[in-house]
């Protein structure tokens, strides 16, 4: 998912080679003013629609550039994710207001795809901020991207733990845990950072898988001096099948945005 949704969607990683991976119809996020209510209910359902409608006029329609938002990004990458998954499915909902007065939009993505005999299932949400004229959509803020592909008959139990948001030079952990004991079984893991010139072309990571000796893969990184953003991406290879993830962490100079 990964990476999203509009901005949606999974990055992928892949071992070396191709595993499906989600894109996402939305360009890179900005700043949007405080107060900003979410958008009316029918404009958002008008945005379901769309998205998950043939007519790519009918998306453009609903659509003005604006801060964070590029209409032409966002219809390519909402086609190429129809591409990779034929059955692709979006779900808008208006999510939880913010301290400062926003609302936001819950945006999740769900779909599947067959690659070399295995069935792969993705799952990825957004939490988004959205500017609106009343009748289209002019701007956004992306606060927070995660997105799940897995293989196999049952999909392997795990928990994806990465904070939405870290402090600028701050050290903090990247864990996905296997929830069910592994009984001896042997698992592969690997992750690696997505560039933004990778998350900008919705292209997937080359990563060098390790044998692993717990429950999971877990590693502690140290986020960037300058506020921004980092996408993560991990691969997962157990006997059950295989999981990707991705998750984009917000980086802030200022202690109150970590909880916006």
């Amino acid at each position: 998912m990964a990476g999203f949704g509009i901005q949606i969607l999974a990055l992928g990683a892949p071992v070396r080679a191709a595993l499906p991976r989600a894109a996402s119809p939305i360009p890179p996020p900005a700043a949007v003013a405080q107060g900003t209510p979410a958008p009316a209910a029918a404009l958002l359902q008008a945005l379901e629609s769309a998205l998950n409608g043939r007519d790519d006029a009918a998306l453009g329609a609903l659509l003005k550039p604006g801060p964070g938002l590029d209409p032409v990004q966002l219809r390519q990458r909402r086609q190429l994710l129809r591409q990779q998954f034929q059955d692709v499915t979006w779900r808008v909902r208006v999510g939880k207001p913010l301290n400062d007065g926003r609302g936001t939009v819950n945006l999740q993505v769900s779909g599947s795809r067959v690659l070399a005999g295995s069935t792969y299932r993705l799952d990825a949400q957004q939490t988004l901020v959205f500017q609106s004229d009343g009748s289209h959509l002019t701007g956004l803020t992306l606060l927070a991207e995660t997105s799940l592909l897995r293989s196999g008959e049952r999909a392997v139990p795990v928990v994806l733990q990465i904070p939405d948001a870290v402090l600028t030079g701050q050290r903090y952990d990247v864990d996905l845990i296997v929830e069910e004991p592994l009984d001896g079984a042997l698992v592969a893991g690997g992750m690696a950072a997505v560039s933004p010139q990778q998350v900008a072309a919705m292209e997937s990571p080359s990563m060098e898988l390790g044998a692993l000796g717990g429950g999971g893969l877990f590693k502690t990184v140290r986020a960037p001096q300058a506020p921004g953003s980092q996408t993560w991406a991990v691969l997962l290879v157990h006997p059950q099948g295989v999981v990707s993830a991705t998750k984009r962490v917000r980086v802030v100079a200022d202690r109150r945005a970590l909880d916006p």
